[in-house]
Formats: structure tokens, C-alpha cells, sequence
């Protein structure tokens, strides 16, 4: 994404969805975390922008030790989403498939995007690319987030 917190939208959406199997605040920190990458290399000249955390090897890497910060720091991620009337119990488990997920679904919508990407790494192809066309991604992200509001909204107003 150009701006990265349009990855937000959707990984809010569909932790809202799908709350009971994803660590909500896991996700939304997974869905943007690979993107440390891009920003540390912008002060990189002739470095790729999209390298190894863009892939899904790198994501799986990173997902190990983020998942220990994010269980190590459960109690207070707890207390947070509860300002916001989630209540949320997490597992190492469950926190370690979240992180997964979103930083797979970065990827994954990236792809689409980027020429620099190469997710299948050691593959230096990216199939994915221009398949569907930026101006699709970049609504599906920017639908995502009001309807994710949406969805907030009703779930605790229905609580």
C-alpha cells in the first residue's frame, strides 16, 4: 500500500468477523508490521523497498517473534481492547496463527502491486502482479474500513 494503514481496513474487518479466531489486536499490528521494511529502506539508496519480510518466508519469521511480544504483553492488549468493549482471551496458539494471517494478507495484497515483491522467495517470480489492478486493491482497502466500523458498531451495540 502506499500508505501503509490501509492495511487496517481489511484486517479490522475481518477480525471484527471473525473475532473468535483471531486475536483482534494481534492482527492489527501483523497487517502493518512488515512494513517497517519499506520505510528503513526508503534511507537505503539502490536497496529494494519490498525485500525479504515481503515474502512469505520472511513473514513467517517475523511472525515467531512478534507472536512472544504480543503473548508477553496480552494482559495489557486485553485491557485495551476492553476501553473499546472487546473482551478477548488469547493464547500463544491463537496469537501465533493471527500473526500468520496478516502478515500473509499484507503480502498477499501487496502482490498484487509491487514489482519488487517476490512472496513465493526463493522464487523470483511474483505470479500475482497486476492480476487484479491497484485501483481494485485500493478500494477493497478503502470499502473495508467503514464497513468495519460497521461492524463494530453493531457488535456492541448487539452486546
Amino acid at each position: 500500500m502506499p500508505f501503509t494503514p490501509f492495511h487496517w481496513g481489511p484486517a479490522l474487518l475481518i477480525g471484527l468477523l471473525f473475532f473468535c479466531f483471531f486475536d483482534l489486536f494481534s492482527l492489527l499490528i501483523s497487517s502493518v508490521i512488515v512494513d517497517i521494511e519499506p520505510f528503513y529502506n526508503l534511507y537505503r539508496p539502490g536497496v529494494r523497498l519490498h525485500g525479504f519480510l515481503h515474502t512469505y518466508l520472511g513473514a513467517t519469521l517475523l511472525s515467531i517473534p512478534l507472536s512472544i511480544i504480543l503473548y508477553l504483553g496480552r494482559d495489557y492488549t486485553r485491557k485495551l481492547l476492553e476501553i473499546f468493549k472487546l473482551k478477548q482471551k488469547s493464547s500463544f496458539k491463537k496469537i501465533l496463527f493471527t500473526n500468520i494471517f496478516g502478515t500473509y494478507f499484507h503480502i498477499f495484497l501487496d502482490s498484487f502491486l509491487y514489482t519488487d515483491i517476490r512472496p513465493f522467495f526463493p522464487l523470483q517470480t511474483n505470479p500475482l502482479l497486476y492480476t487484479i489492478s491497484s485501483s481494485a486493491i485500493y478500494m477493497f482497502c478503502t470499502v473495508c474500513f467503514p464497513l468495519a466500523l460497521f461492524t463494530y458498531l453493531y457488535r456492541i451495540w448487539k452486546l
